[in-house]
């Protein structure tokens, strides 16, 4: 077990230099770490081949052992994913609002890092690399912990983050691995020195860190996102985003777990669906309607709840879209949902009413992502409100201060009437 209190003070000491550190001098320790991940892969596939065969040793999950998997085109993936970074703006010294509160004083509302973040998450190597270069871009420290099937990958890839901080002159320890559950015990009770938690992972697995450290957690929880096939959809686009969303990668968290149809167009386009899931290997577990109508499993009341992971999709048939909406938000988890549909008034109320990170309309959850949305990839999906919703990129990991800059004055003038407020809108940059 590590000292998680002299990593975490280490940590802090490396947050006070990196969040002061120049826009440029992150983006150099960024394109290091690309430089480096190229340079050094070898070393990385190595390490990664004995975790896999470690984990296939223990019989992991076929869709698991695909997301531990560090190859060429996961390698290649991240490092375009720094190079996107690099060419973000800035998401620090941002001045977001700006108000002349009294003549010759003037207050500036600026982004600014949240300071030392913890960041648990599941057992895929290539998050490590778009976490850690998220908190460095951003000017934060990160302690991180990856899933144990991916300690050895994980151990190397943090390695090479800590060796591109300092050939950017930036310390090392801006970035630092746990490696055990009791580390990550250790991690929750250091309140004084970490300022956020982010558990990626179940309901339950986020609901045990919040019960057991006071330091703030912001969850990111099951994926359990639905597809709902209105009985205005268009027959071919409702087919393909329904194959998309649970096919095209089973064990991300975008991907569809429950499969909504109308009731209407149920006869026409489950019997098609079918037939495209048969030949992918999806196992289909639905309810008596939907017995009725195709060769299923039945659904039992845990299905609609369930985050599968894996080559399976719960089916559901509804009398309308408020039925839809109903089932969503009581089973999904808040994290993506879609409907297919041609009427736009569905659409609207569909969008408007099911309360969940993002709402879709005629495309596949799979867009839910980051990198994808523009963000510079991700910490992850924030299926809360506060402070960050949906993709949690750059945006996700700032906060801001104030900054008030006068000529003097004081609030005995004020209240002399001296001085005498204006809180007058201002459109321009704090210079500081």
């Amino acid at each position: 077990m590590k000292d998680l209190h002299e990593m975490s003070s280490r940590a802090r000491s490396a947050f006070y230099t990196v969040s002061v550190a120049s826009h440029e001098k992150r983006n150099e320790a960024l394109s290091a770490l690309a430089g480096l991940l190229s340079a050094e892969k070898e070393q990385v596939f190595e390490a990664n081949r004995a975790d896999l065969e470690a984990a296939s040793a223990e019989n992991l999950a076929a869709p698991l052992l695909h997301r531990l998997a560090f190859g060429e085109e996961k390698l290649n993936q991240v490092i375009r994913g720094l190079q996107a970074l690099c060419g973000l703006p800035d998401p620090i010294n941002r001045t977001l609002c700006s108000t002349e509160l009294a003549d010759s004083l003037k207050l500036y509302r600026v982004s600014c890092p949240i300071g030392v973040i913890g960041v648990i998450f599941e057992s895929r190597p290539d998050a490590l690399i778009q976490i850690s270069s998220l908190c460095i871009k951003s000017g934060n420290a990160v302690l991180l912990k990856g899933g144990r099937e991916a300690l050895k990958t994980n151990q190397v890839l943090c390695g090479l983050v800590r060796k591109a901080l300092e050939q950017a002159e930036l310390p090392a320890d801006t970035a630092q691995l746990l490696e055990s559950r009791e580390d990550v015990a250790q991690m929750l009770k250091e309140d004084t020195l970490i300022d956020l938690i982010i558990p990626r992972g179940s309901n339950s697995f986020v609901r045990y860190i919040m019960d057991n450290s006071r330091i703030p957690v912001l969850g990111h929880s099951d994926g359990i996102c639905h597809v709902y096939i209105d009985r205005d959809a268009d027959p071919g686009t409702a087919v393909k985003i329904a194959l998309d969303s649970k096919v095209q990668n089973v064990s991300v968290c975008n991907a569809m777990e429950t499969l909504l149809v109308h009731r209407d167009i149920a006869p026409s386009f489950l019997p098609e669906i079918a037939a495209r899931y048969s030949a992918a290997n999806v196992e289909v577990r639905g309810d008596a309607e939907v017995q009725a109508l195709i060769p299923c499993v039945p659904a039992t009341e845990s299905d609609w709840s369930s985050e599968y992971l894996d080559y399976i999709v719960s089916v559901r048939i509804v009398s309308s879209l408020r039925e839809a909406v109903e089932h969503i938000n009581r089973f999904g988890s808040h994290h993506t949902d879609c409907i297919v549909t041609k009427d736009a008034a569905a659409a609207s109320e569909f969008m408007n009413s099911v309360d969940s990170a993002g709402v879709y309309w005629n495309v596949s959850t799979r867009f839910a992502d980051g990198f994808v949305y523009g963000l510079g990839a991700e910490v992850g999906i924030a299926t809360g409100k506060l402070h960050a919703r949906g993709p949690m990129g750059l945006e996700g990991l700032t906060t801001y201060k104030y900054k008030l800059i006068g000529s003097g004055q004081t609030m005995k003038e004020v209240k002399d009437g001296s001085v005498v407020y204006t809180h007058r809108p201002l459109s321009e940059n704090c210079p500081y």
